[in-house]
């Protein structure tokens, strides 16, 4: 069952049972209240038919008789009966029918003062009435003509209206709910033109209110995060393949110069020289991009712990300046942590000190004096490490670039590299809910912020 007729259908269940319980209730109502009213009437038809037999000393039976046949044009089938204390039937408003009754009734009646029932298809009412210490029961009933007339009348409206209105209600429910649907239709029909070879193709966003417009905007979110996703990988596999075919060309020359000719010593180890650079450069660039492969395939498996960042940070620095002691890294805090817990991060002590190691030898080679200033500050909610360096500094195009894959900038391709270091490191703090910005100035230097939520 499609939507549109699942809610069609659903909307017209609602209203019909809306419609229903309106009816039903409508005629319960008045059959009660006619019910009611003509039980009233049958009352002060025997309050007044016994007050003038006992208490009107002009009226006698047979005058009463013809008082009762000219008095009830809204009654058929009336009857009065008055019994004295004994049971006899001492009055009754009509002589050319049989009375059936039960002596219980009379009985009941005495014990009740007044009740109300049916007898056969006539309603009937039971008084008690007691005038100079005398009891008389009273029995009056008749069949109200006009007043079920009315209700069949007013049972026959509600059911035709019913019907009428469940068949509006359907038609309806059909046609607001297409229209209702059209926007999904609609995008359904821009969804399927979506290929890979259009990716950049966009659905309408209507009113950019409602939840289908909504819905639309979320898909678009998609598309564009989709969209880049391809882009990368598309930039990915070229300069991936860039970079390999650059070493795997330089080996390939230098072993074909060596089979030109017969080699000299010193020749042959200046050839063999350059084929272990290549080698290096070549095994590198393969660890580097295994490195990424790992960072993304295990990102949802790194176990997380709580760690000091700046514990951390200066473990980074003794590893890199043990490695390379012409390097120079300085650390300071911007300001003084008011309580522990502010330099108190969830993180894998590892892979942050994989990215502070990244950072630090990145800032240390890119400026002349091998020098890098490190802050570290805190606030409210995050802890911030700031990397600063007085090196060759970027372009804004560069900066909005540079944490792609095999990215580099276009005055840092003199310096050795692979340009996978800084989309690691972007990965790695995006896995442990910070953030990594850049802050550069072309000839002038860069700063790296990477911003941790600390506990």
């Amino acid at each position: 069952m499609t939507i549109r007729n699942r809610i069609a259908l659903q909307f017209s269940l609602i209203v019909a049972s809306i419609l229903i319980v309106f009816s039903v209730l409508i005629y319960l109502v008045s059959a009660t209240y006619r019910r009611e009213e003509f039980y009233d009437r049958l009352k002060n038809k025997a309050r007044t038919t016994v007050r003038f037999l006992i208490e009107v000393k002009e009226v006698d039976r047979e005058l009463l008789k013809i008082i009762d046949r000219n008095t009830l044009t809204a009654l058929i089938d009336e009857k009065v009966l008055i019994f004295d204390a004994k049971n006899r039937l001492i009055y009754s408003s009509v002589d050319d029918q049989v009375i059936y009754f039960k002596a219980t009734l009379l009985d009941e009646v005495r014990q009740k003062k007044e009740i109300e029932t049916f007898s056969g298809h006539n309603e009937l009412i039971g008084l008690l009435y007691r005038q100079n210490g005398r009891d008389l029961v009273v029995l009056a009933s008749a069949y109200d003509q006009f007043g079920k007339s009315k209700l069949e009348n007013l049972r026959l409206t509600l059911g035709w209206g019913l019907l009428a209105g469940i068949g509006i209600t359907i038609g309806l429910g059909i046609f607001f709910a297409g229209q209702s649907l059209q926007p999904i239709s609609q995008i359904n029909q821009q969804v399927s033109t979506i290929t890979a070879s259009n990716l950049q193709q966009r659905l309408d966003e209507g009113n950019r209110q409602d939840e289908i417009a909504r819905l639309a905007m979320n898909f678009n979110d998609v598309m564009h995060r989709l969209y880049q996703a391809f882009e990368q990988q598309r930039s990915f596999v070229s300069h991936a393949s860039h970079e390999l075919r650059t070493p795997l060309a330089a080996l390939k020359s230098e072993i074909q110069l060596g089979l030109r000719r017969p080699l000299t010593a010193p020749e042959s180890e200046e050839i063999l020289t350059n084929l272990l650079s290549d080698t290096d450069r070549l095994i590198g660039l393969t660890n580097s991009l295994l490195l990424l492969a790992r960072t993304l395939e295990t990102s949802n498996q790194v176990s997380f712990q709580s760690i000091r960042v700046d514990d951390v940070v200066f473990l980074a620095k003794d590893e890199l300046v043990s490695a390379k002691p012409n390097y120079r890294i300085a650390i300071d805090y911007s300001n003084i942590p008011e309580t522990e817990t502010e330099t108190l991060v969830k993180a894998n002590e590892s892979l942050l000190k994989q990215v502070l190691l990244n950072l630090f030898d990145n800032a240390c080679k890119y400026s002349s004096d091998h020098t890098a200033q490190v802050r570290i500050s805190t606030d409210s909610q995050y802890c911030r490490i700031a990397i600063q360096d007085k090196g060759i500094g970027m372009s804004e195009h560069d900066q909005a670039h540079i944490f792609e894959p095999f990215y580099r900038s276009t005055n840092a391709l003199n310096y050795q590299g692979f340009g996978i270091g800084l989309s690691i490191c972007a990965k790695l703090i995006e896995l442990h809910h910070g953030t990594m910005t850049v802050n550069s100035q072309l000839g002038e230097g860069s700063t790296f912020t990477v911003s941790l939520p600390h506990l």
